[in-house]
């Protein structure tokens, strides 16, 4: 307790219990009583018969008696009247200091205490604690686009829609930002129950909210922990901390499980979180260190079997996992933003490797969705060709066929800018997300490239024959070249020709390799610069299939 608090519960005490104030009033009275009885008789007299008048003493003592009542009574009311106000500031802090002003709900601290008690409270009673964390989905958003305002209605009427559908003796508080929590207490064999109002709370909060003749949309993703979950290995005790630091990692388990839902946390989960931090860690030091490598897939024309360039590939050479494939990495390096200084790390590295290569020799890299939300990576791309004085009219930029969807004036800008400085641009993953042929006809692409999965089961999948087929015609029909990844087989490969006219890729041809192999594998070939013929024919490496290309960088 501080020294200002004690300082005013002394002054309060002091103003409430002053019986100076009050005894000086009461004397005060007694003696009026006393003084008057004697005075006020002789000065009826002396005015009424013009008898001799009271001594001036007792008039002036009477007179100090009243004056001291006065003062008494006053000094009182005003002591009484200070500690009605103070006692009113008192409150009004206690519900400061354990409630959020916005929304009314508790608030961080007072919910941690308030969820130990209900913890013990329910101990003895067959029941435990089931903590839920919310965090609204795309919150960010709708401050970004509608103003704080908007983001302020969407708060209040969350707390509204929880509180409606809170039990007894259930809590609710905002944690921060968009983040709720939920303490209910439940019957431990009846976890369908804190399920129904998990799933009510996501339905509630997914209703349209109404702000200034706008309708906003969330939704919210709920993470759950239970009073009796117990840690492994450990007697410690079940709290507060600890159920909001579980309901916590399980929320972010909804969140990258899609969002508008709720999973109960588990212990591995904890372990998952762990890694994941690990990740983030190594991949943020592993830039500083260049530990990302680019790694080269042969590309190959199925007809003639001749080299026409590679594909880059990134690779992770991590101290600690080493050899990371970027399924693992580049989602957790795009949640953190450096997606692109890592492209650009990449692209730098691939660019000075495949200067060496043979001048019909072609370099193909992906761009990941994020780097298009950048108007200027067209100019940073073309800075890198500069830079490494490569030729603009080598490298191929592939854009995923999604990216369409997200912002088509971005893609139409970039695309048209790269072909204006003579760099080459292919749709990749053709046919898995839904382009329109007005999309196909507006954008200016050079290229078509079938994703793997139509590609790598063709001798038994029906579909994917009658899609690769579709495709080839539609290629023809816009001019456009083709390229087939995923041939994993010499069935796959033979089907492909009598399909179409295609560049292929795929683990028949080879897996990728890092720059060295590639280097020595085309000094083999004769097309390293200056070191012999334009073209050769490619033999197919023994490696066999895999189970899958990897993600590109």
């Amino acid at each position: 307790m501080s020294e200002e608090t004690n300082r005013e519960e002394a002054s309060n005490s002091r103003a409430e219990h002053d019986v100076v104030a009050l005894g000086i009033a009461v004397a005060a009275i007694i003696m009026f009583v006393g003084t008057g009885s004697a005075v006020l008789p002789k000065i009826v007299r002396a005015r009424l018969f013009g008898l001799e008048g009271p001594d001036v003493i007792l008039v002036n003592a009477l007179l100090l008696n009243i004056a001291l009542v006065i003062f008494g009574w006053r000094r009182y009311r005003e002591l009484s009247d200070e500690v009605k106000v103070r006692r009113a500031a008192e409150e009004q802090a206690r519900i400061l200091a354990e409630t959020d002003p916005l929304t009314g709900c508790l608030n961080r601290r007072t919910i941690n205490e308030q969820t130990d008690k209900l913890i013990a409270e329910t101990a003895g009673r067959g029941e435990a604690v089931a903590f839920l964390m919310l965090d609204l989905d795309n919150f960010k958003n709708v401050n970004d686009v509608n103003g704080h305002a908007a983001g302020d209605t969407v708060l209040r009427q969350t707390a509204r829609r929880i509180a409606e559908h809170l039990p007894d003796r259930g809590l609710v508080a905002r944690l921060g930002g968009d983040e709720f929590a939920c303490v209910i207490p439940f019957d431990r064999d009846r976890t369908d129950r804190v399920d129904a109002f998990a799933n009510k709370l996501i339905e509630s909060i997914a209703q349209p909210i109404e702000h200034r003749k706008l309708t906003l949309d969330v939704t919210t993703s709920i993470g759950i922990a239970r009073s009796d979950t117990g840690l492994p290995d450990s007697d410690e005790r079940i709290d507060a901390r600890k159920l909001m630091h579980f309901s916590d990692i399980a929320m972010y388990h909804s969140k990258k499980h899609g969002r508008n839902r709720f999973f109960w946390f588990e212990h591995q989960m904890e372990s998952e979180l762990r890694f994941r931090s690990q990740l983030e860690a190594g991949i943020r030091r592993g830039l500083q260190e260049g530990e990302f490598e680019p790694y080269y897939e042969q590309q190959i024309d199925v007809e003639t079997g001749k080299l026409l360039g590679f594909e880059m590939l990134a690779r992770w050479k991590s101290p600690q996992l080493g050899l990371v494939n970027p399924d693992v990495f580049i989602p957790i390096a795009e949640e953190l933003g450096v997606i692109g200084e890592m492209s650009e790390q990449l692209i730098r590295k691939a660019l000075l490797d495949a200067k060496d290569w043979d001048s019909s020799l072609t370099l193909s890299v992906n761009i990941s969705p994020v780097q298009l939300r950048d108007p200027w990576f067209a100019q940073r791309l073309l800075k890198l060709l500069i830079e490494g004085n490569f030729p603009a009219n080598r490298l191929d930029v592939e854009i995923t066929e999604t990216c369409l969807h997200e912002n088509i004036g971005v893609v139409r800008s970039l695309v048209t800018s790269l072909r204006n400085q003579g760099v080459t641009v292919s749709l990749d993953d053709f046919g898995t997300g839904y382009s329109s042929l007005s999309q196909l006809r507006s954008l200016p692409f050079d290229r078509i490239k079938i994703d793997r999965s139509f590609v790598s089961n063709l001798p038994r999948d029906e579909e994917g024959v009658k899609i690769v087929q579709a495709i080839s015609t539609l290629g023809e029909g816009f001019g456009l070249p083709i390229t087939a990844e995923g041939i994993e087989s010499e069935e796959v490969l033979d089907m492909l020709r009598g399909l179409g006219t295609f560049k292929g890729q795929g683990y028949l041809y080879g897996r990728p390799e890092p720059s060295e192999a590639i280097r020595e594998r085309l000094r083999k070939l004769d097309l390293l610069r200056g070191e012999g013929p334009a073209l050769a024919k490619l033999p197919q490496d023994d490696d066999g299939a895999s189970d899958g290309k990897s993600r590109e960088a």
